[in-house]
């Protein structure tokens, strides 16, 4: 999905940028750039993170950074920043999110004649760059901004490091969250609130959906008011985002224990233990095993030194090899148990699979599955949530295909968690996974467990809601 971090600083901001945007890490799968603005203009780099952590990958390049203002992200493929030189003057850019109409949005550019992109590998045209030719047919970057929220479909949050500030743009429904903080003489704009705290940032306020603010030392002035909608991801609180961040005023870690005491709240499973996932099923399972009074355990160990995240490498295989070597379970805990494991999702259940097998070779007397979130069975079409090229790779909407023998028929009777159709879904799903049982959060339960109203959220990954 990708995070992006920006300072402006009237000291060196180069420290603050370093860390805040390796704040980011768990959110990108592939590029990480810097870029700074001084006097003299501008430096950037960016590196391949796919084999390396984002610090062992600058730490020979801050040396070489200085200036008051910089901008950083962690991508999930495309090269950012760039930097773009036009009538509006020169500036660095970065996005956030998913453009799904690209190839509609470069045809149009072309109809003009004088456009053109530089390509990246396999011929695709950089979305960052089609935003900033977006941005340049206006006569301001706020009404570039403005060209650019309402012509994406999908989703786009943005940052423009120019010689006045830092543009600092939501996307128009606020898929994504963007934070201002601020501490003495400088000011930051985060995705991710955790990168405030250890340096020395306070939450100012989150950008309302489709907020344009200019940032300077002194503060983030409203350049153009955010919009009444509000349709935020409500799988950042579920898995992407990192626990110790808060969106909209409720905090990920927190809304995750909710999550978890709202599956027990509706379960009387006789088990031995509560387990998670890790990482992002533990608060999940915190919260299931606080309120059902049962143990919580930890009978796999995940092994994180040399192994990165499982949904980062491009290659299936790959993905599942990473799973596999990042687990390692403890015989001890598991042999003769009743286990029942908390978990974000189940995606495409590939990985799952081979885990629960594990806890079966490992002695497991029977496993219960309880994903905090309900089947995920339409494909997200507004940002970067999984890797899956095809709804079929998900696991419900697999399940639904083969249940009706073809894809897309009464795909909104399988939303209904009291129907019949729902029911022999999950079935069909927990005898793939060769599960004890299976139970997934209600979609009203989960909204209730992060706090918001369901307008202001969304759902269409459960229920096809836009």
């Amino acid at each position: 999905m990708g995070g992006f971090f920006g300072v402006a600083s009237k000291e060196d901001c180069v420290t603050d940028l370093y860390y805040g945007t390796d704040y980011h890490s768990h959110l990108g799968t592939r590029r990480g750039g810097l870029t700074t603005l001084n006097h003299t203009g501008f430096t950037r780099v960016i590196h391949n993170i796919e084999n390396a952590q984002f610090r062992s990958k600058f730490d020979d390049d801050i040396s070489s950074f200085e200036g008051p203002a910089g901008i950083g992200v962690i991508s999930d493929y495309e090269d950012q920043p760039l930097l773009i030189g036009s009538h509006l003057g020169t500036y660095a850019i970065i996005t956030v999110g998913v453009i799904k109409n690209l190839d509609a949005l470069v045809k149009k550019a072309f109809s003009k004649r004088h456009t053109h992109f530089s390509e990246m590998g396999g011929g695709e045209v950089n979305p960052t760059e089609l935003v900033s030719t977006l941005i340049n047919q206006e006569s301001s970057f706020v009404a570039g901004i403005r060209r650019v929220q309402e012509s994406v479909e999908g989703s786009c949050s943005i940052m423009l490091l120019t010689a006045e500030g830092i543009y600092v743009a939501r996307d128009k429904l606020g898929r994504t969250p963007v934070i201002i903080g601020r501490k003495d003489g400088a000011h930051a704009a985060t995705l991710e609130s955790c990168a405030f705290p250890n340096l020395g940032y306070a939450t100012v306020r989150d950008l309302g959906p489709g907020e344009i603010v200019l940032m300077t030392p002194d503060g983030a002035e409203t350049k153009a008011p955010p919009g009444k909608r509000m349709q935020m991801c409500t799988f950042m609180w579920v898995y992407y985002g990192y626990p110790a961040s808060t969106y909209e005023g409720i905090n990920v870690e927190d809304a995750r224990n909710r999550c978890g005491a709202a599956l027990a709240k509706n379960d009387d499973m006789d088990i031995d233990m509560v387990a998670g996932i890790p990482d992002s099923g533990t608060a999940h399972a915190i919260g299931y095993a606080n309120h059902a009074g049962v143990p919580y355990r930890r009978p796999f160990v995940k092994y994180t030194p040399t192994w990165p995240r499982s949904f980062m490498p491009q290659n299936q295989d790959v993905r599942d090899l990473v799973a596999r070597m990042k687990l390692i379970p403890v015989r001890e805990l598991i042999d003769g148990k009743r286990m029942l494991f908390c978990e974000d999702s189940i995606v495409r259940g590939t990985q799952l699979r081979d885990t629960i097998q594990r806890l079966y070779e490992a002695g497991a007397k029977e496993v219960h599955m309880r994903p905090a979130c309900p089947p995920l069975i339409y494909g997200c079409k507004f940002l970067n949530f999984s890797r899956s090229r095809s709804e079929l790779d998900l696991a419900g909407r697999r399940a639904i295909c083969e249940i009706e023998g073809e894809d897309g028929k009464n795909i909104e009777q399988y939303t209904d968690p009291c129907g019949e159709k729902y029911c022999a879904m999950v079935d069909r799903i927990a005898r793939q996974l060769n599960l004890t049982s299976l139970k997934y959060q209600k979609l009203s339960d989960l909204v209730e467990a992060v706090g918001l109203p369901k307008e202001q959220l969304c759902t269409y990954c459960w229920d096809g809601a836009e």
